[in-house]
């Protein structure tokens, strides 16, 4: 403990110690997902499961890339890309795909979260979509079960 934390401790009338924070626990079927999701299409490079205002649930991303900081440019997108869908055409949001130069971006809505997927530029983008469609609505599938299990539980304990 460095001298300013002891001083700042002791002025405070207390003693300042470590303590070990975890996150919550990836969902693990969700997190499942993500990897058979990877398994069935060569070339995807990482994925990622975010809710609507950008916090991280489950990631399958490679280690150079930051999971929170891709979770909020996710939401950030999905909510840009939400908006332009409704003001240009009237309806709802699906998809959005980014081509870049290094390869692609999937953002698929997935109930109240969103599924990101990474790929390779020689990805096959067809294949990519048929196998992350499905993926989304399993997941928008399960984490709604998870939510709506949770609020009955909660329901039950307050009555």
């Amino acid at each position: 403990m460095t001298a300013r934390k002891k001083l700042l401790g002791d002025w405070m009338g207390r003693r300042l110690t470590k303590v070990a924070m975890s996150g919550p626990e990836p969902n693990v079927a969700v997190l499942g997902e993500l990897k058979a999701l990877r398994d069935r299409v060569p070339r995807l490079t990482g994925a990622l499961v975010a809710s609507n205002d950008g916090l991280l649930v489950a990631h399958d991303l490679p280690p150079q890339i930051e999971p929170n900081g891709m979770a909020a440019m996710a939401a950030s997108q999905l909510s840009l890309s939400h908006r332009l869908a409704t003001t240009a055409h009237g309806g709802g949001f699906s998809e959005v795909v980014v081509h870049g130069t290094g390869g692609h971006v999937v953002i698929y809505a997935a109930g109240w979260t969103s599924l990101t997927v990474l790929a390779a530029p020689e990805v096959n983008i067809g294949r990519l979509h048929l196998e992350s469609r499905p993926a989304a609505r399993a997941i928008a599938d399960l984490l709604t079960s998870v939510t709506a299990g949770a609020g009955s539980e909660q329901a039950t304990k307050t009555h």
